[in-house]
């Protein structure tokens, strides 16, 4: 193999680049990205960057040193169209058609909008630094009235922001509970608490009819007939894989680009990481894909050693972990809460949003979830139970020693 083509300039690109240098990969490498910024740090975008506190040149990913000693060949604001692994090339959209020994599906994914909505001012979704970008100059116009469609991680850390810079801000979610498919109903609620501790409304078990305005967004009526007056609508009802342009290349698509455990397609020399990537996880057990910055970094380890070896092989038993930063407060969680998991509350008090909570399943630890607690929260996920070691052992008498 004398050459491989990245396809995604985001951080699981980037770190798969990195991996393959460190791998002792010295062929030609070349990477496409459809945005035209070099690779950024996503998570800013909805706090500091949106707030106003942080420029853009501080999100990068690496600087110009690295760049040059990683050797690759940087297509930005390029978007492929077609993989065809017969012939060992990638389409791009002008038609140009770059010849490869291997690839690296990293195209991340787009977000969800609501229907007919293209073309009015005012309504944003939040993915890429030119989301972002966007959104912060109508935040910092003082537009008054914002209205977040979605109560998940993005949308609330998205109000939290709108809330900081004096906004009044209204927050819409489908569930009766959010966040409870991620943290089970008792703590979907306290981390949804937030906003009512801080004055911002939510409200819950709320579908959306539609958007009203004549060329700029003037409300957002719900499935019950109630209108929200909005000046500024920003929709955060999750995202799709992108994975169109893999059409016709044989590569496996169910929500997301088919993995093994090693991150292997079903089609030779062709792997898949990050956000795009659906593969079993070593510690959840689960076939699916996972949205967190760590994921990516670490995902791209594994497929950078399978496409260069031939040999499919999972990388280590971690936890999954993410945070999210909200009113001032900092929530970690790591590992995976199935049905049936419950929290229990281990350190802190959960009405003052300062605390840490363990779920267990079959007696044993799986998850840990902490707000404002980051030293005990970093000591208990290192304790955590694969799905596997749990399924294998019968639980534990309670209290005795493992």
């Amino acid at each position: 193999m004398r050459s491989i083509t990245v396809v995604g300039a985001s951080l699981a690109g980037l770190s798969t680049v990195r991996a393959l240098r460190a791998e002792g990969f010295d062929g030609d490498i070349v990477v496409v990205g459809e945005e035209r910024h070099a690779p950024y740090d996503r998570p800013p975008l909805s706090k500091d960057f949106l707030k106003g506190d942080l420029a853009a040149d501080a999100l990068a990913l690496g600087d110009a040193d690295e760049y040059e000693d990683l050797e690759a060949r940087w297509l930005l604001g390029e978007r492929a169209v077609r993989l065809d692994p017969a012939a060992r090339s990638v389409t791009l959209a002008g038609g140009r058609e770059l010849s490869t020994d291997g690839v690296v599906i990293a195209t991340g994914a787009r977000p969800r909008t609501l229907p007919g909505t293209d073309g009015l001012a005012g309504v944003h979704t939040l993915r890429t630094l030119d989301d972002a970008q966007a959104l912060r100059a109508e935040l910092l116009d003082g537009l008054p009235r914002v209205v977040v469609i979605g109560a998940g991680f993005i949308g609330a850390e998205v109000a939290s922001t709108a809330h900081r810079l004096g906004l009044h801000v209204t927050v819409v979610e489908a569930l009766d509970v959010p966040l409870e498919r991620q943290l089970g109903p008792e703590m979907g609620l306290a981390c949804s608490s937030l906003h009512s501790d801080h004055g911002v409304r939510l409200l819950c078990g709320a579908g959306v009819a539609g958007l009203t305005g004549d060329g700029r967004v003037t409300g957002v009526r719900l499935a019950d007939g109630r209108l929200l007056p909005a000046d500024i609508v920003v929709v955060g009802v999750g995202v799709r894989p992108a994975t169109d342009w893999l059409s016709g290349s044989g590569v496996q698509v169910d929500d997301g680009v088919v993995c093994d455990a090693g991150s292997a397609t079903g089609v030779p020399h062709v792997v898949a990481v990050g956000d795009v990537a659906r593969r079993p996880h070593p510690f959840t057990g689960r076939h699916a894909r996972i949205e967190h910055w760590s994921n990516a970094v670490e995902q791209a380890r594994t497929a950078a050693r399978t496409l260069l070896t031939g040999v499919s092989a999972p990388g280590p038993v971690t936890a999954p972990y993410f945070w999210s930063d909200q009113y001032q407060v900092r929530i970690q969680f790591a590992g995976h809460v199935a049905p049936g998991d419950r929290p229990e509350l281990l350190d802190g008090d959960v009405d003052s949003r300062c605390f840490t909570a363990v779920y267990r399943r079959e007696g044993f630890p799986v998850a840990v979830l902490a707000m404002n607690q980051p030293k005990s929260f970093n000591r208990l996920r290192r304790t955590l139970t694969p799905a596997a070691a749990v399924a294998a052992h019968p639980a534990p008498v309670q209290g005795a020693r493992r």
